[in-house]
């Protein structure tokens, strides 16, 4: 959830702290602060505030720091204590020479805390972390690394912690358990950060920290051990991905720049997973001996990718047959959990660091299950611990709702769902090519749809004003109605709900009036004649509707005078290209109402914690 970044080495440090921060923005932003161990020695400098990190440079430019070398910075998306100054991080000790930063959370710390009070420690914020710097304080006998292996056997939960302490001025100690947490080797000096885009300007040389792992830096190396001390055996990978897919790029938003990203996505997946019209699915880690063997699919996912999941179910029953349980993975884990050496569990998430989601896979392993991971992280935690991985190669992510990752999960269930039902010998080899052709065409036709986005923008004015919305939708588009109202509720504010088309008459239907506006996913379809008829009931309680409908439909715009085509496709595809006026949407809705697109209240990009 919240961002970290330190660095140790020849430069200035306080730039590349504030330039990383800035980096990681997506990942919470109702408070930030920064730690420094001034060149000139003394006592730990520290800077926090309230607010975005332009607060936190307007406090810095009248209380100045001076020249460091090293520090460690954080931005915060608050969990224990209220968003304020005295809760954001970093936290010193008493006499100002450790401090820490922290992202997770620390199960015991009310023990913990009530501990340290006994011996004399006082607490100044509300926060889970303080009791981490006391705990090293506490244990702290001129040996940091030592204070620090000590300190974190006590504590119980998720964290990756960057830690540095004035009477060791030349090193930055970082641990990991559950929280995501890298190590970044630069040519003046190295880095740790929560994620590669805080570092991406300065280095591509990185080493994703594993659970249980500590790293000691200082500007001239990188030691990396085991909570025991031992010596650990790490890999340097090179990040890929250039510093200009994590800047804006002259689009107003991230979001907006992702949304006009997903052609290439998606192009770039089919060219690389779908050759001669062959399904090629590197990482799966599968034979295809076990995959004939799967009896049943379990997919566990979280927020947007939860619903692609859906979409996945539709999608891998039809073609291949076998049977799919969908579930959100904070429920998979607290339920009994019928899963054996038959089930494959499909885990989605962009991050690839859920923390329920990777709860769940846990859950599945224990039960014999092979566990496959639909991810947009290389290294992440989800990827470590499944038995395959098909990455979406997506890019990174920087709008906190999530666009392009979304597309590309769904995408790559469509690949995933012909590769199974081949194996399973369940498509017919005409629909199979058919299908395959269509597929082929999805980038050119989201093209198309992106040319069409004023349009879009000004349904999205008429709509603004409203205070409530209902997305509706039918069968395999049920799930991208839930994706749409997400998408609004987000970015907009604006509360929204997704319904079953064929569910509005159990209830919903009361709601509908001149205030609220229901938004109708009704291309042509096998049940194209049942949304119509939900679009005549809505109209005649005078409820305002926006239709998204197939290219050419004449017969829904003599209903509905706000209707936004979308190209036609196979009926199976559809969700692929309805969702795309959703993005736009809610995109253009919360522009007009003034929202902060990019960074919605109280949600963050990566959710690392219960």
């Amino acid at each position: 959830m919240c961002g970290i970044i330190g660095y140790v080495g020849g430069k200035e440090a306080l730039p590349l702290l504030i330039e990383g921060l800035k980096n990681l923005e997506y990942r919470g932003y109702d408070s930030s602060g920064v730690c420094l161990l001034p060149a000139a020695g003394g006592a730990l400098q520290i800077r926090k505030e309230q607010g975005k990190i332009r607060c936190l440079e307007e406090l810095m430019s009248k209380e100045p720091l001076p020249s460091a070398h090293v520090g460690i910075a954080h931005t915060r998306w608050a969990t224990h204590g209220a968003p304020c100054r005295k809760n954001s991080h970093p936290h010193p000790n008493a006499d100002h020479t450790i401090a820490v930063v922290h992202n997770g959370i620390i199960e015991n710390y009310q023990t913990l805390r009530s501990s340290l009070i006994r011996k004399g420690y006082k607490f100044l914020s509300e926060t889970d972390t303080e009791v981490i710097v006391h705990l090293i304080s506490e244990y702290f006998e001129g040996d940091i690394v030592k204070a620090v292996q000590r300190a974190i056997a006590d504590l119980e939960g998720s964290f990756a912690i960057g830690v540095v302490c004035s009477d060791d001025p030349a090193t930055l100690v970082a641990a990991r358990v559950g929280s995501p947490l890298i190590v970044g080797i630069g040519e003046s000096g190295n880095f740790i950060a929560s994620d590669v885009p805080a570092i991406i300007r300065h280095t591509r040389r990185v080493i994703y920290l594993k659970d249980g792992q500590i790293a000691v830096l200082r500007r001239d190396g990188v030691e990396v051990t085991g909570f025991d001390g031992k010596k650990a055996d790490v890999k340097i990978d090179k990040v890929t991905f250039h510093m200009e897919a994590a800047q804006k790029q002259g689009y107003p938003h991230f979001m907006l720049k992702e949304i006009h990203e997903q052609p290439e996505v998606l192009a770039r997946m089919l060219k690389a997973r779908l050759k001669n019209g062959r399904v090629t699915l590197d990482g799966l880690g599968l034979t295809e001996a076990a995959l004939k063997g799967v009896a049943r699919i379990k997919v566990v996912a979280c927020g947007t990718a939860y619903h692609a999941g859906l979409v996945g179910r539709y999608i891998i029953e039809e073609l291949s047959g076998v049977p799919v349980d969908v579930d959100v993975s904070s429920e998979f884990r607290y339920r009994t959990v019928l899963a054996n050496k038959k089930t494959l569990v499909i885990a989605v998430s962009q991050s690839g660091e859920t923390a329920d989601t990777l709860a769940a896979v846990r859950e599945a392993r224990a039960h014999g299950a092979k566990v496959v991971a639909i991810c947009n992280v290389i290294g992440s935690s989800l990827v470590r611990e499944a038995d395959g991985v098909l990455y979406t190669h997506a890019g990174p992510e920087i709008g906190v709702a999530s666009t392009k990752a979304y597309t590309a999960q769904v995408m790559m269930f469509y690949l995933f769902a012909l590769r199974l039902a081949e194996v399973h010998r369940k498509l017919p080899a005409k629909h199979r090519s058919l299908l395959v052709k269509d597929i082929l065409e999805i980038p050119a036709l989201y093209r198309g749809i992106l040319k069409e986005h004023k349009k879009i923008s000004a349904i999205a004015k008429d709509f603004a004003h409203l205070g409530c919305f209902l997305y509706l939708g039918r069968n395999i588009n049920y799930p991208t109605a839930l994706e749409g109202a997400l998408k609004l509720k987000e970015i907009s504010y604006i509360p929204a709900e997704g319904y079953a088309a064929g569910e509005m008459k159990h209830g919903p239907i009361a709601l509908i009036d001149e205030y609220r506006a229901v938004v109708c996913v009704a291309p042509q379809s096998d049940i194209y004649e049942k949304m119509i008829s939900n679009i005549q009931e809505i109209l005649s309680r005078k409820g305002k509707v926006v239709a998204i409908a197939t290219e050419g439909d004449q017969l829904i715009r003599s209903y509905v005078k706000h209707v936004i085509a979308i190209p036609r496709t196979h009926k199976l595809l559809t969700p692929l290209l309805a969702v795309l006026p959703l993005q736009f949407l809610a995109y253009y809705i919360a522009v007009k109402r003034g929202c902060d697109v990019d960074q919605p209240r109280n949600l963050a990009k990566s959710v690392t914690v219960e």
